[in-house]
């Protein structure tokens, strides 16, 4: 086999051309926009690594977020129960305290209420007991309602203060003799004498009657009541029961 050398160059030549012009126009802007799109996809890659990036990162402070958020509601929940807690409690205090009051309030009126009706029924009694006393007393013989206690009234009257007994009938002013019933002129006459005796002159005297007296005689001037009766002895025993009804007195 022959070869033709100078075929074979210019065939050599134009290979080369070709392979010039191909790199030059095709293979090199080819190359260019096979480097641009890879730069373009190193690019969106890595924009797509940050955004995931960015995505876990927000995830992640989403969760720590939310960590928070539920451990303060956990914290509030808590502060809430104990609240509620103290203020169940001091509710409850208030409602004991409440009922404990209550409670002593009723015993203290209850007290006083038995207080109360025991001085009634004391007080009921005692009256009872002097008026029955008052009625037997009241039976009495008239003769005995003043003639017995003359000498009575003039030993009160000689109890007296000397100034007090000097004034007696002083001035124009005739002290009261009263009696339980109208005196007869002998006994008017007898307390006459009697009370002079004892003061050592005579003593004016004006008489009335008072039937509460039941029975004795009772002195009575400006000066000074002299009581000797039944009726003032029943209203000191009276008042004496009555104050025994009273032990706070």
């Amino acid at each position: 086999m022959r070869i033709d050398w100078w075929t074979l160059a210019l065939q050599t030549i134009n290979a080369l051309v070709l392979i010039w012009l191909l790199a030059r126009f095709l293979f090199r802007p080819v190359a260019n926009i096979i480097a641009e799109r890879q730069n373009t996809a190193r690019a969106l890659i890595a924009d797509a690594d940050a955004a995931k990036a960015a995505a876990i990162h927000e995830r992640d402070n989403a969760a720590r977020a939310t960590r928070q958020i539920v451990a303060s509601r956990d914290d509030a929940l808590k502060a809430v129960a104990v609240e509620v807690a103290a203020q169940k409690q001091a509710l409850l205090a208030a409602a004991q305290a409440d009922a404990e009051a209550l409670r002593a309030t009723v015993k203290e009126q209850a007290a006083v209420a038995r207080a109360t009706e025991d001085k009634l029924a004391a007080e009921r009694a005692s009256r009872l007991a002097v008026d029955i006393a008052r009625k037997l007393l009241e039976r009495l013989p008239d003769s005995m309602r003043v003639t017995g206690f003359i000498e009575g009234l003039a030993a009160g009257i000689g109890r007296l203060p000397q100034p007090t007994r000097a004034e007696l009938g002083e001035n124009g002013v005739a002290p009261v003799l009263v009696a339980p019933r109208a005196l007869s002129p002998q006994e008017q006459e007898q307390c006459r004498a009697t009370l002079a005796g004892r003061l050592r002159r005579e003593l004016p005297l004006r008489f009335e009657v008072d039937p509460q007296l039941i029975a004795g005689l009772e002195l009575r001037s400006p000066h000074a009541v002299v009581r000797n009766s039944i009726g003032a002895e029943l209203a000191r025993i009276t008042e004496a029961l009555l104050d025994d009804s009273h032990p706070s007195r």
